[in-house]
Parts: structure tokens; C-alpha cells; sequence
């Protein structure tokens, strides 16, 4: 008998079976709030993104690697802004839908990017949340971060070194509300999505990034302060100026 550990029974246990789906009607009057917002909060507005011309996908996907080596050099404004709207913008509205630049299972967009900004001009050192609707950031400690950062990157020194350093919640509840458990599975593929958007963009503005996903998953969520049980750390990213 084959001794099947917590992962393995993740995959088994959350399979689609034909003839077998989970059923029942969605509860409408409970469904969970699309975006998180922090309301008395220091709100900065970002500036609007670039959304004309650009270098060329191929290009930017050809070039794309994981760069673990930065300038001690700040991104702008501008460039945390567009960076920012690569992986979770808003890029066009139906009716009441509004969409974003990475896809989302069932457009419940479960995932929150908070930044853990260590050098950015025009913008003081701390932990912030982005405000989606708004296209804003929310201040939630400020301070130097750098060291707590990295501890909670596995204490991987690129997550102090770099500019800045994106860190993906999951709302679960938000895709749990229709999907049931197997949403386990789609937050996690939907923040992949928005760290690739990520990772192209900074490709494209001549920047470098590294996806983490190795992080002790209590020190990151006490980093953005969240619970770790309905919203929790899955994903991070470091975004720095390439060193020569």
C-alpha cells in the first residue's frame, strides 16, 4: 500500500469526477466582497499606467529569467505603478464586471497584492496593500522591512536587496464561495498568472524579478498582517534594477 502524504491527498481528494460534481445553487445574498480595502489607511494614489506600445511580447518572453542580483538603485513611480497594473490592474469593465490583466477562475480574483517597498522613489519604506478599484496603495507599516522580508522569504537575501517585493495573498473564501474546496487548487493557479504578468513586465521595462515561492508561510502572513487561515501568503516576487 502506497503511503500517500498531505500533497498527494490534496491532488486525489480534489478531483472533478464525471457524473460526481459537487452541486447546490450559489448563495448570492452571502457571496464574499471582490476587493479588500483598508479604509483608514495613508491611501496614495499610483500614477495612471502605460498602456500604449511597449516592447514586443516575443521579446520580452524570450528574455525573461529569474535574476537574483540589483542595483542598490530605486524604481520610480511609474514603474511600481506599472508593474502593479501588469498583475492585477483593471483592464476593462462589463456591466458590473470589471476585468483584470491576469485571468481568474470564475472572475472571483481571490488573490490581494500587498508590496513590501524597500526602494522607491517618491515613496517611503514600509508594507502597503493595493487598492484595485482605485489603483492606489494603502500604507499598513512603515518602516524598514528589508530584514523580516527576507526572513520570510526563507531568508533569501534577494527579498532585501531587491526595489520592491510583491506578496500575494489568498482570499479563500472568495473563490471557495463557488468553487468549494477544489478552490484550493485555483488560488494558487491564479497567482502564477499574476506573478508571470509580473515577471514579462519588468522584462519589459529593463528591470529584473525572481518568483518565491519557498517562505515560512507564518512569518510572511504576520508581514502583511493576515491571518494565514482565511487569507494567507501563496506567492512572492522580488523586483529590483539589474546589476551589471
Amino acid at each position: 500500500m502506497v503511503d500517500r502524504g498531505l500533497g498527494d491527498r490534496f491532488q486525489l481528494e480534489l478531483k472533478y469526477v464525471r457524473g460526481a460534481l459537487p452541486g447546490g445553487r450559489l448563495d448570492w445574498d452571502n457571496k464574499p466582497e471582490t476587493y479588500k480595502q483598508y479604509p483608514d489607511a495613508l491611501r496614495l494614489a499610483l500614477p495612471q499606467p502605460d498602456t500604449q506600445d511597449g516592447p514586443p511580447l516575443w521579446q520580452s518572453i524570450q528574455h525573461r529569467r529569474s535574476v537574483r542580483r540589483y542595483q542598490a538603485a530605486p524604481l520610480s513611480m511609474a514603474e511600481l505603478s506599472q508593474l502593479i497594473w501588469a498583475g492585477q490592474g483593471i483592464t476593462a469593465r462589463h456591466g458590473q464586471i470589471q476585468l483584470r490583466a491576469a485571468p481568474s477562475a470564475g472572475a472571483l480574483y481571490p488573490v490581494e497584492t500587498y508590496l513590501a517597498v524597500h526602494h522607491v522613489d517618491g515613496l517611503g519604506c514600509g508594507v502597503y496593500h493595493y487598492n484595485v478599484p482605485l489603483h492606489a496603495l494603502e500604507l499598513l507599516r512603515s518602516g524598514d522591512y528589508r530584514r523580516s522580508t527576507a526572513a520570510a522569504a526563507l531568508d533569501q537575501q534577494i527579498a532585501a536587496t531587491a526595489a520592491v517585493v510583491f506578496v500575494w495573498t489568498g482570499v479563500f473564501g472568495r473563490s471557495k464561495w463557488k468553487y468549494k474546496q477544489r478552490a484550493y487548487r485555483y488560488v494558487y493557479l491564479d497567482a502564477g498568472h499574476i506573478a508571470q504578468n509580473v515577471a514579462l513586465a519588468a522584462v519589459g521595462m529593463g528591470l529584473g524579478s525572481c518568483q518565491v515561492a519557498a517562505l515560512y508561510d507564518d512569518e510572511a502572513n504576520e508581514l502583511v498582517g493576515v491571518d494565514g487561515e482565511d487569507e494567507s501568503v501563496v506567492y512572492m516576487t522580488t523586483v529590483g534594477r539589474l546589476a551589471p
